[in-house]
């Protein structure tokens, strides 16, 4: 009896991805657009969670595939799935239509507190918030908490210094430390005795540790936010008590001191004694829990720690394939540090031009970031192939891949800092290792200043020297490009 229910099960389940698989295939060449065959029901997040390789890589052999292509349809269970190939149909989906594509293409469950960030929501509720925290982000209060920033980084430089063992091998996992001290102070106005003795490191890996468990959550949140919504799937369940608590204390600690730090907590203080919060042009209001504000804190923690610390890591494994431009980077930072006695301020940073055209090109070839998402919430048209997009359509956009297209990016394997000099004719109007358009990370600026004062005082007191193992292998994650069979040795300098 048993057997013949499993056997019934099976035969209903094949004739469901029969039936669901032939759908989607024929979906799309009615309009015209050429269909993935492969996975019919599921594209490529079938592959991601059986095989190995990150995300973007399987993303990656569709672009390989297809790249002569406006976009190809892939499977999506019963969603409309496309990957968006040309970059100017991407520049569209990002940034030309926002109105048909301000969805961000995943969103939460019921119930998980801490999904209501700037990541997970859309629609008005994100508007509203985003309003709300975007004052964090603007170039007075980043010169203001700059000297938080540099205080990570100069102990950072003496960690580096106490432990030797550490320059030869685990950069990155060094890297993990001070952006989350940095995140912690600058952000949440929390501050420990040593930033490498945190709590909130360890849920800073945890939240987006690719695990079967994290992987599979992501996987279904894209192929069937329904099916999320049915079972229950929740993706920060197991961090919501401490960070709740620990916030709360933060924010109520802020309101009690009455002192200014410029920062995330006197935000949340800020809205807290104004009320609900309220979008003027259409009356829409959010309430200011402490659970939606722990929430923004979650976000800063995904998009602030281990991207931003993937980025420091790709700029110093760079520059140690590229002793010239190691060379010539050390020249400027010594030169400011001599003009200005030691002392970096926002202002000094700013004023090195060459460190900020390195930082651009390691994100340019490096993108923290393989692939952006987003659901499409009106019918649309993209420009390139003339091709109908229907409201409820999700899209995939190919950051890494147009980064490293010779035809966006002439010589792509090249890394040239002149690329983003100011008479350049580069094609920047792509370039998008932080999103485009309005749903582009909020805190896209800080992310660069973090990574500027972090790689300015290492290299002060460092050369750096790339150690590879090999054709490059990325870890197996659902968001992030983070190689893993290369390291980066520091060596000390000799200055003052």
């Amino acid at each position: 009896m048993i057997l013949a229910i499993i056997l019934i099960g099976l035969i209903v389940t094949l004739i469901l991805v029969f039936l669901i698989g032939n759908n989607n295939e024929r979906y799309w060449k009615k309009r015209g657009v050429k269909f993935h065959t492969k996975n019919k029901v599921t594209g490529v997040f079938w592959n991601f969670l059986t095989q190995k390789g990150a995300l973007f890589e399987h993303f990656g052999m569709l672009y390989n595939e297809y790249k002569n292509e406006p976009a190809v349809g892939i499977g999506s269970v019963v969603t409309p799935a496309l990957f968006v190939i040309h970059p100017k149909n991407v520049q569209h989906v990002l940034q030309g239509d926002f109105n048909a594509f301000n969805h961000r293409g995943i969103e939460g469950v019921e119930g998980d507190t801490l999904a209501e960030n700037l990541l997970f929501l859309n629609g008005s509720k994100w508007k509203v918030v985003r309003q709300n925290m975007s004052p964090l982000f603007t170039a007075n209060k980043l010169k203001s908490m700059f000297y938080i920033i540099d205080k990570c980084a100069q102990d950072l430089v003496i960690y580096l210094k106490d432990n030797s063992q550490k320059w030869e091998g685990g950069c990155f996992d060094t890297l993990m430390t001070y952006c989350n001290a940095a995140v912690c102070g600058s952000i949440f106005g929390i501050n420990s005795e040593s930033i490498f003795d945190s709590p909130f490191l360890q849920v800073a890996k945890d939240i987006t540790a690719p695990s079967f468990k994290n992987n599979f959550r992501f996987a279904m949140m894209n192929l069937s936010p329904k099916i999320c919504r049915i079972f229950g799937i929740k993706f920060f369940k197991e961090h919501e008590e401490f960070l709740i608590d620990a916030i709360t204390k933060v924010i109520q600690q802020r309101e009690k001191e009455n002192v200014k730090k410029h920062d995330f907590a006197d935000i949340c203080v800020h809205i807290q004694k104004n009320g609900v919060m309220k979008d003027s042009a259409t009356g829409y209001q959010v309430e200011p829990s402490y659970g939606l504000l722990t929430a923004q804190a979650v976000f800063f923690l995904i998009a602030g720690v281990e991207p931003v610390a993937i980025a420091i890591f790709a700029t110093l494994m760079e520059l140690g394939r590229n002793p010239e431009i190691l060379a010539k980077v050390h020249q400027e930072i010594d030169e400011q540090f001599e003009k200005h006695e030691g002392k970096i301020t926002y202002d000094v940073i700013s004023e090195m031009k060459y460190l900020h055209k390195i930082l651009s090109e390691a994100l340019r070839k490096n993108p923290p970031i393989g692939t952006i998402s987003r659901q499409c919430v009106r019918d649309t048209v993209l420009p390139v192939g003339n091709i109908k997009v229907e409201k409820g359509t999700k899209t995939f956009s190919p950051v890494y891949h147009i980064h490293n297209d010779p035809r966006v990016y002439p010589s792509p394997e090249i890394f040239d800092p002149e690329r983003f000099a100011k008479d350049s004719k580069q094609r920047e109007e792509f370039y998008m290792p932080f999103g485009m358009g309005n749903r582009m990370c909020i805190g896209a600026r800080y992310a660069k200043l973090q990574m500027a004062a972090g790689v300015v005082h290492v290299l002060r007191h460092f050369t750096v020297k790339t150690k590879e193992l090999g054709p490059p292998q990325y870890k197996h994650h659902f968001i992030q490009v983070r190689p893993l069979n290369v390291d980066v040795q520091f060596i000390p300098r000799n200055v003052k």
